[in-house]
């Protein structure tokens, strides 16, 4: 029997930029309006990303399309796949992932390459199309990531971005089992995660955040040692002396500040890797001197690709990567949104989005 498809739904919009933002009804797309390879996909829960606040604002160079259904971490069911679709492991009743990267070409340098997330013709959920704050989302069988059996709709969510972008950042870091990597902002929904991924690695994390409750977390992710960078007097003799007095061998820097880019060059060993993932606006003001004289690697890594979503699922559906989130109803999205400016979200949050 198929799957009754409303013809509107309730979802999260921004009308125009500066616009607030309203929970209201939306048009859901039919599945006689799916082209080949497009499909339905009922949204059960999404998490809410940095990201988010940015396609709001209408902060970052590339711009978002308006009116905007946010959301890049939705986790549902597929529903509906357009006709002519060739044939697919994803059929309707698969359990999918929607992530920031909606679709790409598959075809070009940059998709051959596994730089998916570069492709010129990509599209980006929640951002140039409508994503996972809402009931329904339109997506592409080939790019929705199948959520593994023993991993729960809510724990896979924020694995979605979070979860593969700070996988693939470790994985771009050049590092070795053994090596030490600093996660600034290690108690935050990135960073939270990226501990637990570099211990699974086998790393050794130094953490860097601030306050009792973000230092109890990291340390019981398995951050081999903590600075909180609110009580340290001076941050980059700290880190050298925590990591036998060379310095670290990477930073994966996810906190969106211009200052924890400044200060990595500096605490970083010779040979050592700074891993840009977190966007704020600026410059990078790395000290280009220093830079060159102690052979410092800097590596933009954006998000990842299909199969490093699939890694980075099978790594937390085998325990070794747990979620640190708070549930709330997709009608507490602006509120949400509040605690992310305020920088009070201990771990992430996911949204229940009604059925």
């Amino acid at each position: 029997m198929a799957h009754p498809i409303p013809q509107t739904q309730t979802a999260a919009v921004i009308p125009d930029l500066a616009a607030s933002l309203t929970i209201q009804d939306s048009p859901v797309v039919q599945p006689s309006e799916l082209a080949p390879g497009e499909c339905l996909v009922e949204i059960e829960c999404t998490g809410v990303c940095h990201t988010d606040l940015h396609a709001k604002h209408s902060d970052w160079p590339v711009k978002p399309k308006y009116p905007l259904i946010g959301g890049h971490e939705g986790v549902g069911t597929v529903v509906a796949i357009g006709m002519h679709t060739p044939h697919s492991d994803i059929t309707i009743g698969t359990r999918v992932g929607i992530k920031w990267l909606a679709y790409s070409c598959l075809t070009c340098e940059y998709c051959r390459k596994g730089l998916e997330q570069n492709c010129v013709k990509a599209l980006l959920s929640g951002y140039t199309t409508d994503g996972t704050f809402a009931q329904y989302t339109k997506s592409w069988v080939n790019h929705v990531s199948p959520i593994p059996k023993n991993l729960k709709s809510t724990e896979a969510a924020s694995l979605l971005c979070a979860g593969v972008t700070v996988y693939r950042a470790l994985r771009n870091s050049n590092t070795y089992i053994g090596d030490w990597v600093v996660i600034p902002g290690s108690g935050g929904g990135l960073g939270h995660l990226a501990v637990q991924y570099a211990t699974a690695m086998g790393l050794r994390v130094l953490a860097i955040d601030t306050g009792e409750k973000k230092k109890k977390l990291s340390l019981d992710l398995g951050a081999e040692s903590f600075i909180d960078f609110g009580l340290t007097k001076d941050l980059v003799k700290d880190i050298k002396h925590s990591t036998g007095g060379a310095g670290a061998h990477a930073a994966v820097i996810t906190a969106a500040n211009p200052a924890a880019y400044m200060q990595a060059v500096e605490y970083l060993r010779c040979g050592g890797t700074l891993v840009v993932v977190g966007m704020p606006a600026g410059k990078l003001g790395a000290d280009i001197f220093f830079t060159v004289y102690k052979s410092i690697s800097i590596v933009g890594s954006y998000v990842g690709n299909r199969q490093d979503a699939i890694e980075a699922l099978d790594i937390a559906a085998s325990g070794k990567v747990k979620v640190r989130y708070a549930m709330k109803p997709l009608s507490k999205l602006e509120d949400t949104f509040k605690g992310l400016e305020e920088g009070s979200v201990v771990g992430r949050v996911v949204l229940d989005v009604p059925q």
